[in-house]
């Protein structure tokens, strides 16, 4: 049975990649510091949790022991976190480390978070620029891809199999960033209106947690050195994603498509890039990664989630997400702007069911 181990595995893409690879037949091993976030459908499926700190040297190589054909490294930050893995490359048949779409600039230089948004005028291949590597810490918005490029240098520079993969806004169960919840969480407080902004064109590539899995298997078949893109098979823009949402609980309500000039303040989400951000992933397809769906397809296995606990939902004063449901400004508008209305097609206000 072919042996896997994920290090920092009990996040979104380390518990998709686990559930993922048990289901192909391979045994998992998973990493972290709190057995209970390894979720109990997956330690009945087999999954062996390894209570261990990623970042402790004695620790990490009892966790990757004398080697494994697949070693998928979620938890790498920095040069640093990428050096503590070099001694251990050898007796592993091919390494994936988890790096980000957060590492690419545009002709300006900016990135994603950036204080001025990236204009990416086409897809963006494996090619693009980067930032430059190692500047800041890998928790600030400069630093984080920063840092990423650097551990990423540390590990491709070692000559050993190992795959960079470079996730989008990534979605699927137990996600600790739930972007969903913006639009979610309108339905459950049953607000009658969704604004967007841009009219809703804004566009960031998604990545469900699941498509990723899939790649990983592929590369996990064809060791080598290289960078893939992971992204879903399509690029919803914000108006696709909340109607997916909306959709997914029989939900209905009028859409406010707010002009690019009109109401700055209003109808903001998580995925407002104009024009879009998409990632070119046909290295990836190139490789024999076929996606396990679209955005559609599989946004589902995350919103049943945060459906299914409360606890698994944001606070209602989460600072991530509280800039998007300043319900009081939406009321204000609708006050001051009493003719603005959804078309006829899209006027809709039934109960939840």
């Amino acid at each position: 049975m072919k042996r896997a181990i994920i290090l920092g595995g009990t996040g979104v893409l380390g518990l998709a990649t686990a559930g993922h690879l048990l289901a192909a037949g391979w045994s998992v091993n998973v990493t972290g510091r709190h057995p209970a976030k390894l979720p109990a459908p997956l330690a009945a499926a087999g999954a062996r949790f390894i209570a261990s700190d990623r970042y402790d040297d004695h620790a990490l190589a009892d966790a990757i022991g004398p080697g494994a054909e697949l070693l998928v490294d979620a938890a790498c930050y920095t040069a640093a976190h990428a050096t503590q893995l070099l001694t251990h490359l050898p007796r592993l048949d091919s390494t994936v480390m988890l790096s980000s779409k957060a590492v690419y600039v545009d002709a300006s230089g900016n990135h994603v978070n950036s204080e001025v948004a990236p204009r990416f005028d086409a897809p963006i291949k494996e090619t693009n620029p980067t930032m430059a590597p190692g500047h800041g810490t890998h928790q600030s918005r400069e630093g984080y891809g920063s840092n990423k490029v650097a551990a990423e240098q540390v590990l491709l520079d070692s000559g050993a199999p190992v795959t960079v993969i470079r996730p989008s806004k990534v979605h699927g169960a137990g996600a600790s960033n739930p972007r969903e919840w913006v639009f979610l969480k309108r339905i459950l407080d049953r607000r009658p209106a969704l604004f967007l902004a841009n009219a809703g064109r804004g566009a960031d590539h998604t990545t469900a947690a699941a498509n990723t899995a899939a790649l990983i298997e592929v590369v996990a078949a064809n060791p080598g050195t290289r960078i893939l893109n992971s992204a879903d098979p399509d690029a919803p823009t914000g108006l696709q994603i909340a109607r997916t949402i909306a959709a997914h609980l029989g939900h209905h309500w009028d859409e406010i498509l707010l002009d690019d000039d009109r109401a700055p303040c209003l109808g903001d989400h998580p995925w407002n890039f104009f024009p879009p951000i998409v990632l070119d992933t046909s290295a990836s397809v190139a490789l024999g990664y076929r996606p396990v769906g679209s955005y559609a397809q599989t946004v589902g296995a995350e919103l049943d989630w945060l459906l299914a606990d409360p606890a698994h939902r944001p606070a209602d004063d989460d600072p991530r997400f509280t800039p998007f449901t300043d319900y009081a400004a939406e009321d204000e508008f609708l006050r001051v702007h009493p003719a603005i209305q959804a078309t006829p097609e899209d006027r809709h206000r039934n109960p939840l069911p």
